[in-house]
């Protein structure tokens, strides 16, 4: 989509060297790091600070302790295994249904004991981790996203990823599960990315496997008539964990559910740079814009309303 340095350059793309040292490596004190890069430790965070997320069924951390899942999800209708500490979706397993103390991912293949326990297994033992360092195994419970969503995604739960600079929302999208990314809102795996229109959530542009396309490619649905609601919790949500975390440099990752709204997922102290591809334009105009401001005092409603007034494509 982007040929040369040069049309790089004319968008306004960020590259990751520049993100890393000018942006992560400025505003992301390595101190803070841990609170985010580990999800039990980010959920902690979010419960201090009234943030509401997915709730936590329990945790397994020793491998003696696996053979406490059929137990601890009992009487649930599904599920989500994850790595504290993973990354890019790695060794996520969602569980959509529970039969007879049966397992079924979101396509109806069953999970046996067996495979749930070596699963569990491989996530304690860092198989899913940077670096392999030892883990545990989160269960959340199972978020039943919104039906706006209703044929806009396959199998699994869409996301919102936000990114926030110095507490102001610079750029959106939503993230898609197909059945290439089996399931799940992983750009790298095959998902959709559709970029969002920072004043009312309205989609904009959608790129799978970094090539733009128009309709889902599971669903036939047309990707520019999604319009995310509860778009302004959202923006509050993300916006707010700017003092949530401290970190000037961030990425948030929401989902809506049906009965409890706009829930945080998880933050992520180097967000990735495809949002960029997904929106068709760079996200460095949009930060120097924000660093041209200097120090300020707007509180999380004045930074919405200046996001929403200058970063808007309405507006562009």
């Amino acid at each position: 989509m982007f040929a040369s340095p040069k049309a790089l350059a004319a968008k306004g793309v960020l590259g990751m060297n520049k993100r890393n040292i000018d942006y992560i490596g400025r505003y992301n004190p390595r101190r803070l790091y841990k609170f985010v890069d580990d999800k039990l430790s980010t959920k902690q965070l979010a419960i201090d600070n009234n943030i509401h997320s997915p709730g936590l069924i329990g945790v397994i951390s020793q491998q003696h302790d696996i053979a406490m899942v059929p137990k601890l999800v009992q009487g649930k209708s599904g599920f989500v295994v994850k790595p504290a500490q993973g990354s890019g979706g790695k060794g996520i397993m969602v569980i959509t249904k529970v039969k007879d103390g049966r397992f079924y991912k979101p396509n109806g293949d069953e999970i046996t004991h067996e495979e749930m326990t070596r699963h569990v297994s491989n996530t304690l033992s860092g198989l899913f981790t940077l670096g392999g360092k030892p883990d545990v195994a989160m269960i959340e419970e199972l978020i039943q996203f919104d039906p706006v969503f209703d044929g806009f995604s396959f199998e699994g739960v869409p996301d919102i990823r936000l990114i926030i600079f110095k507490g102001f929302p610079v750029m959106g999208m939503l993230r898609l599960s197909t059945k290439a990314s089996d399931g799940k809102a992983n750009l790298h795996q095959g998902a959709v990315g559709v970029g969002l229109d920072l004043a009312n959530g309205q989609g904009l542009y959608a790129v799978q496997f970094d090539r733009k396309v128009e309709y889902h490619p599971d669903t036939g649905r047309k990707l520019n008539e999604i319009k995310v609601p509860h778009w302004d919790k959202l923006l509050h949500l993300a916006a707010g964990c700017y003092e949530m975390s401290g970190l000037g440099y961030l990425g948030t990752d929401m989902v809506l559910d049906v009965e409890h709204g706009p829930l945080l997922l998880e933050l992520n102290a180097r967000p990735g740079l495809a949002i960029q591809i997904a929106n068709d334009q760079g996200i460095l105009p949009r930060l120097k814009q924000i660093e041209a401001l200097g120090e300020q005092n707007m509180d999380v409603e004045q930074r919405i309303a200046y996001s929403k007034k200058h970063f808007s494509t309405a507006h562009a």
